[in-house]
């Protein structure tokens, strides 16, 4: 008994260190500028290595094989599969090489890049499941997105022309944060600012930690705005109305599992408990729903405070004018997206099936633009067209195959009746949505650091949705250990020699 004990604990601190060391992945990626260079690739790519080998050793202590895959698991697999395809290559008449891609080189090196997101996204689906985890997963991202919103603004007002004060810019006009593109950070944080002001919404945080959360919102929100991205205020004020939406499927029950009998608060704290006395009372649907207004909009005032008191000229100037002139006085590629995306289509209608590859737009776009080749483009700068570009029509249906799961796992998620599993869903559903707004007109989900994010908080959702259950509300919460519809779980024990 005693030594199954041990194994239990051994197994739970393996468990904990894997979570932990992915949630260091996802750290590391943002502060790498997003981890677009090959070091800060390896770097990932040996960290991702390093949790799976735990996770064998783990597997091996346990002698119990436990593998959770969520539904939306397999639209990743298959998009991998394309990646395969067109990375295969034969040799021709004359002795060239043949594939599917333009550039196999860079096919093969995207799918490695792609086949290590593959397996953080199943890291996440199986060691972000628990209770604790999900909290600590929480916290985390709220405290490292706060942490990182505050230091952009200092490194903005103490600019020097080097990133971290050290590293000289030579690749962009327009750095921020640890990223070398503005609207690059502003994506990062769409994925970071709904997760507190969702958690506050459900009721999953004591009243005095809501305020902490509420101030971690606006200053990630302050920061976003300073940017000056566009594309990321529209995705912002995106996510904003999705959490409002979306909250009226909490469940009202949810705040019974809550806290009760905290200190009375101030602000955001005080406004939590009156939902749970809202809640409690059984008073009109509509109220409870102003309330959660009351909160968004609590927020969004305090970013504009802020951003008042940062100063709203560079912000009206960015709205008005638009993108920032290049380096060279030519317009900025990013105020001329409509001849990229053009291009772009010529080139999707050329290779409608299987698309250039993984990693080739930018050797494929010279061939198919019309313009004089003066500017290279590398991203077509909407990842729905670069996907169908890379991947062709099959990559497209994949793409939608993959998103479909996970507003299907957003909707199921938000109705658990544990609040902070509610929470986590609604937040995670607000993150993905600003994504996928933001995708319309820039590349985020081309970033590794970014995608790794993306990726986690999807494979969580898809946790949460899994123990909701589905056809009535009278049956039991399944606790997060176990999965039902929604994930497979694979078990299998692990054959052992004899005991010394």
């Amino acid at each position: 008994m005693r030594s199954r004990h041990a194994h239990r604990t051994r197994g739970d601190r393996l468990g904990a260190l894997i979570a932990t060391g992915l949630l260091a992945a996802v750290a590391l990626t943002a502060l790498a500028h997003g981890a677009v260079e090959p070091w800060s690739v390896m770097l990932f790519e040996l960290i991702v290595l390093a949790l799976t080998v735990l996770w064998m050793i783990k597997v091996l202590r346990d002698r119990l094989l436990e593998l959770a895959i969520p539904r939306s698991t397999l639209p990743v697999i298959a998009l991998v599969l394309v990646g395969l395809l067109q990375s295969m290559a034969s040799t021709g008449v004359g002795g060239a090489r043949q594939s599917l891609s333009f550039d196999i080189e860079s096919t093969r090196r995207t799918l490695i890049v792609f086949i290590f997101l593959l397996v953080s996204f199943l890291i996440a689906a199986n060691f972000l499941g628990s209770r604790r985890r999900l909290q600590r997963l929480a916290a985390f991202l709220t405290i490292f997105g706060m942490s990182l919103a505050i230091f952009a603004l200092i490194q903005h007002f103490t600019w020097n022309g080097k990133l971290y004060w050290i590293r000289p810019n030579s690749v962009s006009i327009s750095p921020f944060g640890p990223f070398v593109n503005h609207n690059h950070f502003a994506g990062y944080m769409e994925l970071l600012i709904p997760i507190p002001i969702a958690l506050v919404m459900a009721r999953a945080t004591r009243r005095e930690i809501s305020l902490l959360y509420g101030f971690a919102a606006a200053a990630m929100g302050i920061a976003l705005v300073a940017s000056l991205s566009r594309g990321g205020m529209i995705s912002l004020a995106a996510s904003l109305l999705f959490l409002v939406l979306m909250s009226s499927r909490l469940p009202r029950t949810a705040s019974e599992s809550g806290e009760p009998g905290h200190p009375k608060g101030a602000g955001l704290g005080r406004l939590a408990d009156s939902l749970r006395r809202l809640d409690r009372t059984g008073l009109p649907a509509s109220r409870i729903l102003a309330s959660r207004i009351f909160i968004v909009a609590a927020i969004a005032g305090a970013i504009t405070a802020g951003l008042i008191w940062v100063g709203p000229d560079p912000v009206a100037r960015r709205i008005a004018e638009g993108d920032r002139a290049s380096a060279n006085g030519q317009p900025a590629l990013l105020s001329n997206r409509a001849w990229v995306w053009r291009d772009t289509l010529s080139m999707i209608r050329a290779n409608p099936i299987c698309g250039v590859g993984l990693g080739a737009y930018g050797t494929a776009f010279p061939i198919y633009t019309q313009s004089d080749g003066s500017i290279g483009v590398l991203q077509a700068h909407n990842d729905y067209l670069q996907v169908v570009a890379d991947c062709g029509v099959a990559g497209g249906l994949i793409a939608l195959w993959f998103l479909i799961l996970t507003f299907k796992a957003i909707w199921r998620g938000v109705r658990s009746k544990d609040p902070l599993m509610a929470g986590l869903a609604l937040g995670g559903g607000g993150s993905i949505f600003a994504i996928l707004v933001h995708s319309l007109f820039d590349f985020n989900l081309q970033l590794p650091g970014t995608a790794l994010l993306f990726l986690v908080l999807s494979a969580v959702v898809a946790r949460i949705s899994a123990t909701v259950p589905k056809a009535s509300r009278r049956q039991p919460v399944v606790s997060p250990a176990q999965l039902h519809e929604g994930t497979s779980v694979a078990s299998a024990h692990v054959a052992r020699g004899p005991s010394s």
